[in-house]
């Protein structure tokens, strides 16, 4: 019995300190790890893997010094090893006086300053060091028995390059998206915000993975107790591997039970550089194109970027319909049993005699006829979003019309049950971010069932709990219902429900504490 409490507080209850999953085990290198630098023992330790390379050569100075470069085959750009390492030091420097002062001593510091043309070289002395620099991308050059060594940035592995992004389309606005390679991101952003406070910090995640990522924010706008968090709660994951920003996701949003998305995401470089402008801090991981954002609150999750490439009329319009979107995709088929079920007054007579016509022949109660519906429905959009893209978008119209005809006329489901429930589905793809969709799927379903059960007094219940949830969630500190609660006036009505013309932003949204509130009428993305 006690196995079993045990096994279900780990499965259940986060750890408040170190938030640690799959303890990595010990490997027989891990002690060498800490030892001094040695070319040998790194040869003996990664020779094994047929695409980490060894080149073999000799440096003639005051005495003839043996030199390995090591880098992994497919990682490294080739060329720039022949032309800024290999080239210089065993062609071009023949015959050079530097070269008569050559020493095992004296050989790192002299083929740093003087002797290499490349622009990213740094020395090291640790095992450790090495190693990653190797498995990283990076080439190292050891020289006999020296205990340090020169790491040089010569990554050059095949990426997909700057594309548009799929998740986050636009009729008005840049093409560009983030891609898996972590530097073309930040180069990304630095052709946004060309100011030196844009911080962007390198960490590594991962015992096995060693993953690259970044922070990024502005360092007069940022909150330093936000920024002090983020690093604090990324301090404390420890795990094995780490292969993409899900896995961070979950490890530092504040409520993991939550079906409210407390982290939002984009790949889009210009929604960016708006977010880090209002204040926010970036997480950008290597490998994968999606970047997290916090603070996360409720309302940016219905707004788009391509609001600030329209008028502001049109943005407005356009926030109404992905609001009214949301309402009908969560609300919509409760409504309708709680009505078909219980409040049969509130209908009109011509209405209702047309609602009595098409029931007739269904053996099923309206909530058990919207479920079978709904769960037809999140079986269709699963299958469409899994199989081929030719054949997917196909399947899910088909399969839509041909199901809802068939059990219309087996009166299984009636005529206007179909309807609602296609009205449910084509309102939730009025909801632009898909973590948002995810949860309005979610909760809709608790509310059906009160619906069912109580009515509209279920209804209410279940949208108190709801609004008593989002009261209480935060996201690092921030409310999650901000700015309408707490209220404020001045963001509320410059860029929540409504976004106020370009002239009229004069300052940041009161979110967060912002060091400098003036924006100073700078775009954001």
């Amino acid at each position: 019995m006690r196995s079993w409490l045990k096994m279900i507080k780990e499965l259940t209850l986060r750890p408040k300190g170190e938030r640690q999953i799959r303890k990595s085990p010990s490997y027989s290198f891990d002690e060498d790890l800490n030892k001094p630098l040695s070319g040998t023992k790194v040869k003996e330790i990664l020779s094994i893997n047929s695409d980490v390379v060894f080149r073999e050569f000799f440096l003639q100075g005051k005495e003839r010094i043996p030199c390995l470069l090591a880098a992994v085959d497919g990682m490294v750009d080739k060329n720039q090893l022949d032309q800024f390492i290999l080239k210089p030091l065993m062609v071009d420097l023949a015959g050079n006086p530097e070269m008569a002062q050559l020493t095992l001593a004296n050989i790192v510091d002299k083929t740093l300053q003087s002797l290499l043309p490349g622009l990213e070289f740094k020395k090291i002395s640790k095992m450790g060091e090495a190693i990653d620099a190797i498995l990283s991308g990076d080439a190292v050059i050891f020289f006999s028995d020296s205990r340090e060594a020169l790491v040089f940035g010569a990554r050059g592995w095949a990426n997909r390059g700057v594309a548009e992004p799929i998740t986050e389309s636009i009729v008005k606005g840049p093409r560009e998206g983030f891609s898996e390679t972590l530097r073309i991101n930040t180069s990304l952003i630095r052709r946004k915000i060309k100011h030196p406070s844009l911080r962007i910090i390198s960490l590594k995640l991962g015992d096995l993975t060693k993953t690259d990522l970044v922070v990024t924010y502005i360092e007069k706008v940022a909150s330093p107790d936000i920024v002090s968090e983020v690093f604090r709660r990324l301090g404390t994951i420890k795990m094995d591997g780490m292969l993409g920003n899900g896995y961070i996701e979950e490890m530092i949003e504040d409520n993991p039970y939550s079906p409210f998305p407390q982290v939002s995401f984009t790949e889009r470089p210009d929604v960016l550089a708006g977010k880090l402008l209002e204040g926010k801090v970036g997480i950008i991981v290597d490998g994968t194109p999606i970047v997290l954002v916090v603070p996360a609150v409720l309302t940016q999750f219905l707004n788009v970027n391509e609001d600030y490439y329209q008028r502001a009329m049109v943005a407005i319009l356009s926030r109404f319909v992905r609001y009214l979107g949301a309402f009908v995709a969560m609300l919509a088929p409760s409504i309708y049993i709680a009505v078909t079920t219980f409040h049969q007054e509130i209908i009109p007579t011509d209405l209702l005699m047309s609602i009595s016509a098409g029931r007739q022949g269904v053996p099923f109660p309206a909530l058990l006829e919207a479920l079978t519906m709904l769960a037809a429905l999140e079986i269709l959009q699963e299958a469409g979003l899994r199989l081929p893209k030719p054949i997917g978008s196909t399947i899910g119209i088909v399969g839509a019309l041909v199901i809802g005809d068939a059990a219309v006329k087996a009166s299984l489901v009636s005529p206007l049950m179909v309807i609602i429930i296609s009205l449910t589905a084509i309102a939730s793809y009025a909801i632009p971010t898909y973590d948002l969709s995810l949860a309005v799927r979610l909760i809709r379903i608790p509310l059906m069932i009160l619906a069912g059960v109580l009515g509209f007094f279920g209804v209410s219940v279940g949208l108190y709990v709801i609004i008593i949830h989002l009261l209480t969630l935060r996201s690092f500190g921030v409310p999650y219902l901000s700015p309408i609660a707490p209220l404020r006036i001045r963001t509320l009505l410059q860029d929540t429900f409504v976004r106020a013309p370009w002239w009229a932003l004069k300052r940041r949204p009161q979110l967060i504490d912002v060091k400098e509130p003036q924006s100073g009428r700078k775009g954001k993305g």
